[in-house]
Parts: C-alpha cells; structure tokens; sequence
C-alpha cells in the first residue's frame, strides 16, 4: 500500500480499535486457483503473537479452506468510514483556487499466516463468542441456546473455523492531514452536514485517535 508518511499510522493500539470497530474485514489470499476475496467478520484476540491474532469462519462449501495450507501468508483489509472531499469545501480553495477533489479513508492492513481449523469446538467457540459482542446492544441478547440443540448442531458443522496471525499491521488514516487547518475543518463541518459523522470526526480528532 502506497504509505506518505503524513498518512501512515502506527500505534497499534489506534490499528486495532479501528478493527474492532469495523470487523467485516476482506480476507486476500492466493490458492490453487489464483487470487481470491472473501468478506468475513472477524473476532480479534490481542492477548495471543505479538500483534495479535484474527479468527473467523467461512461456509464448509467455501473452497477456501480446502485450498489453503496452515502457515500460507494472506492479507485482511478493514476499512472505516470514507468518502469524497470536494474542492469546494476548502477555504483556501475560494482565494487561490489550487486544491482538487480528493477521497479520505481510514484502513488496516493485517498481514498474518493463516491456519485451518476443521473443529466444532474450535467453531462453537468462535461463534459463541462472535456472538455474545454483537448482541450485547440488543434489549434481549440472543444466545446460541436460544436455537434447538440440533437445529444448532447443522449448523455449526455447515462451517469452518479459519484462525490468522498477525505478522504485521500497516494503518493508512488519510484525512486531510496534509492541508491547512481551516481547510480541514471547512471539509469535516461539511461532511458533518452531509451526515458523514463518522468521517468528519475522524478527521477533526488527529490520528492516532478514532471515533
């Protein structure tokens, strides 16, 4: 990933948020038949590897995990909120006209090696897991009880656990960080106007913070 250094964000403390935060990630890897994406939520572990480890499943029919081998390098992108900048949203762009549209985003590169894990306990816990974080907001939670036992039992064996360590984190939060402060506050009050919260106070609050 092309990384100006007035982009590029190191703390991985900041890197890690942003993929809790957003942890639909895109899985690259390189099998036996060329190039493929898979988009998968992830449950991140920093207790385990230096940099931490990602954990996920994919369908049984997924020929993803027939066509990898435990160690194979892959690569998992998560990408927060992003969007258009217009010209037209900077002050300066109004006195002396030299500015350009642009796009602002903030994304994680996870460089791991991948390992398979064909294994109902392995997957049970993932998904028990998986799912006592994003039913946590609900008013009644659901829990994988909640399901009929066997009804239950299909389904987990209908996927595949994979597991991921993470070798390495490369974060790119491009927010306007190479322009005038009153251009940059001239574009996030407008991408607050537009409804683009999330963008426009990641761009008022300097990396490493993120909303």
């Amino acid at each position: 990933m092309y990384q100006p250094p007035h982009f590029a964000v190191t703390d991985s403390e900041t890197l890690h948020q942003l993929i809790r935060a957003y942890p639909l990630g895109v899985l690259i890897t390189h099998g036996e038949g060329g190039l493929d994406a898979n988009h998968l939520p992830f449950e991140l572990d920093t207790g385990e590897g230096a940099h931490g480890v990602l954990r996920a499943h994919v369908a049984r029919n997924n020929q993803l995990w027939q066509e990898m081998n435990d160690g194979d390098e892959v690569l998992v992108i998560f990408r927060a909120a992003d969007g258009y900048i217009s010209p037209n949203w900077y002050p300066g762009k109004h006195e002396h006209h030299q500015q350009v549209p642009t796009w602002n985003y903030c994304v994680v590169h996870a460089h791991g090696r991948i390992k398979i894990h064909d294994d109902a306990r392995f997957v049970r816990r993932l998904l028990a897991n998986l799912t006592r974080h994003h039913e946590a907001g609900e008013p009644i939670p659901w829990k994988m009880a909640d399901a009929p036992r066997d009804y239950l039992e299909t389904m987990v064996q209908a996927v595949v656990g994979i597991e991921i360590e993470i070798t390495g984190l490369v974060g790119k939060f491009k927010l306007s960080q190479n322009k005038e402060a009153a251009d940059r506050l001239g574009a996030a009050n407008t991408l607050q106007d537009h409804g683009q919260t999330a963008l426009a106070e990641a761009m008022l609050s300097p990396p490493p913070s993120l909303p």
